[in-house]
């Protein structure tokens, strides 16, 4: 059975309400008592069971909840919670051949991260309880999918908030960095090995096909802090007659002048290795105009103490591109930084409107792909702001 730990008064009604996370200064028990990564049930301060989950005493996040529940935390447990989590996928995506497949807290598996590749699954263990479950979970994603290859890219910096180390490579089957993947119709070629996040941005898929609403024949597009080409791709396949891609690594902008290639949209892309920022304000004193202008840049936080540093850079990039911006035309903007919230990130962009002189229209505010779900209960699985803006 596993041993009970008790939290502090006051502090069940989160987790009755359906919040994953325990905090360490929550607890009433010493941490020393546990070992890292064991299973452990919670209780509340009168003996009230609240819940089943993996503890780690090193991390801020003491204990991440599996189960309300009394159920034993073994492979027929990470079956079952994997099929429910794809069937999900099937349901919302059921002619894709590569999207997410468990998004942590969101499919109750907090911590763990899969996304199909077709053939192939790439996995990540963010924290420590589900780090040394990996071969169990691998077991039940081969049982599951059959995958060709699983790769596991656990080079993220969040492990080390777990005390975990940075690793990615080849974990089961057969070795293969490039996949190929088809997504509404169209063609790319992700690097699951070496590329950004596990390969591609599934995150954004709602986002890119929201884009052809904004595109007219002919359009002028930039494409800010492009990576493989996704948005760029998108935007050609709706009629963009131009489309200039800018993004600081050299290995994206050959994979997005590879996906334009194999789409057939050489003639019309054109990409740039470059400082955004830098060529932002170049383009600015160039006089350049665009009709539809892509920000999605990196996070720029990765920490509740650096939010207003991060603020200053996502003003500065919003700034630039309402310059650059035809009146009439669509600026599209994006924040994956889980730090800053809707509210700061519209205030954001109401400052730098005003420091360029503009005004622009709200016509919609997006979130993250339905293979990338928020639950309700816990607001930390909503990271994602898609601004869409025209210029008035």
């Amino acid at each position: 059975m596993p041993q009970e730990i008790k939290i502090k008064k006051g502090r069940e009604r989160r987790i009755q309400g359906g919040h994953l996370w325990v905090f360490s200064n929550e607890i009433t028990d010493s941490l020393k008592r546990y070992k890292a990564g064991e299973i452990v049930d919670i209780h509340s301060y009168r003996g009230e069971f609240l819940g089943r989950g993996y503890i780690n005493p090193k991390s801020l996040i003491s204990i991440r909840i599996l189960t309300p529940e009394k159920d034993e935390i073994d492979a027929e447990f990470f079956h079952k919670r994997i099929l429910k989590a794809w069937s999900y996928r099937k349901q919302i995506y059921p002619d894709a051949n590569s999207y997410r497949v468990v998004f942590g807290e969101s499919d109750f598996l907090p911590g763990l991260i899969v996304d199909r590749y077709d053939d192939y699954l790439v996995v990540q263990t963010l924290s420590l309880g589900m780090d040394i479950r990996l071969n169990t979970i691998a077991d039940v994603l081969t049982d599951i999918f059959r995958p060709v290859g699983i790769i596991e890219r656990n080079d993220v910096a969040v492990r080390k908030l777990e005390g975990l180390e940075e690793k990615k490579g080849f974990f089961r089957g057969d070795k293969k960095e490039r996949i190929a993947i088809n997504e509404d119709r169209l063609n790319f070629e992700a690097d699951i090995l070496n590329g950004q996040k596990t390969g591609f941005f599934f995150d954004q898929r709602e986002n890119r096909k929201a884009v052809r609403k904004y595109i007219k024949q002919g359009s002028r597009v930039l494409d800010c802090f492009c990576y493989s080409g996704g948005w760029t791709i998108y935007a050609a396949d709706s009629g963009a007659g131009e489309i200039n891609g800018l993004d600081s690594s050299g290995d994206a902008i050959k994979l997005a002048e590879r996906n334009a290639e194999i789409n057939g949209f050489s003639k019309i892309c054109m990409f740039k290795k470059v400082d955004v920022f830098d060529e932002l304000r170049r383009l600015v004193s160039s006089c350049e105009q665009y009709d539809v202008i892509i920000l999605d840049p990196p996070a720029f936080v990765k920490s509740s103490g650096r939010v207003r540093e991060a603020l200053k850079g996502y003003k500065e990039v919003n700034l630039q591109a309402m310059k650059l911006l035809r009146d009439g035309g669509t600026l599209i903007t994006c924040s994956c930084s889980y730090h800053i919230d809707r509210e700061s990130f519209r205030d954001m962009l109401v400052q730098s409107a005003s420091d360029a002189g503009r005004n622009f229209r709200l016509m919609e505010i997006r979130g993250q792909a339905f293979d990338h779900p928020v639950l309700l209960s816990m607001k930390e699985t909503e990271y994602l702001k898609c601004a869409v803006l025209q210029g008035v």
